[in-house]
């Protein structure tokens, strides 16, 4: 990675040697609210600008995942329809899952390294994926978790062009449904402390407001 990474970045890098490290790194960083478009920029342009969203924040945090010896992993949540996605970095310790992730919101944070599969990473996210304005628990399915050296080719980690093929590639995976019919169902709603908890946001755009979704 020394090789590979400008300098003035990788000497940045180096330093956050936990993954707690990196999720504070990430929590530093203005909210990304793409006021001109979407945007996926890379983590040499997410470093320069100092600001991020969730992918944009979960491929940095993976990459520096890679520069301390973890495997650069995504996992990705779907919601229904009516809420946004959502994309976290995953990594092992001791035989143990845990995630980070860029939010805006009170919730769908980070997680400590004591889950035993994916699986059972994914639906500790289950209860606070709620879409606010409908009090509905919106997660629906995962995918397992892919490995960006799959695009070393493409120069993902120094490029300062946008790496809209990242979130191409999560969505035409393989996903694994969480729930039946039935259950969707029979779901009980966010009760009003859970929604008010939802809504608390880390950071607001120019006009003093965000998204009131769970996940960006």
């Amino acid at each position: 990675m020394k090789k590979i990474l400008p300098k003035k970045e990788y000497a940045i890098l180096k330093k956050l040697n936990t993954p707690a490290k990196i999720q504070n790194f990430l929590d530093t960083m203005p909210m990304n609210f793409e006021e001109s478009g979407d945007t996926c920029f890379s983590p040499m342009t997410v470093l320069e600008k100092n600001s991020c969203h969730c992918i944009e924040g979960a491929i940095l945090a993976a990459m520096i995942l890679r520069v301390h010896g973890h495997p650069p992993l995504l996992l990705d949540l779907t919601a229904d329809k009516t809420d946004y996605d959502h994309v976290v970095a995953v990594f092992k310790i001791d035989g143990k899952w845990g995630a980070i992730s860029k939010t805006n919101h009170s919730v769908l944070r980070y997680r400590e390294p004591i889950y035993n599969s994916i699986r059972e990473l994914a639906m500790s996210y289950f209860h606070d994926y709620v879409n606010t304005n409908t009090s509905k628990k919106t997660l629906r399915s995962f995918a397992r978790p892919v490995n960006l050296k799959r695009f070393d080719s493409l120069g993902w980690m120094t490029t300062k062009e946008e790496v809209f093929y990242i979130p191409e590639h999560l969505v035409d995976i393989k996903h694994y449904k969480i729930l039946n019919r039935k259950q969707i169902r029979n779901l009980r709603p966010a009760d009003a402390v859970e929604v008010k908890g939802g809504s608390i946001q880390e950071w607001q755009d120019a006009q003093g407001s965000a998204p009131k979704y769970p996940s960006c």
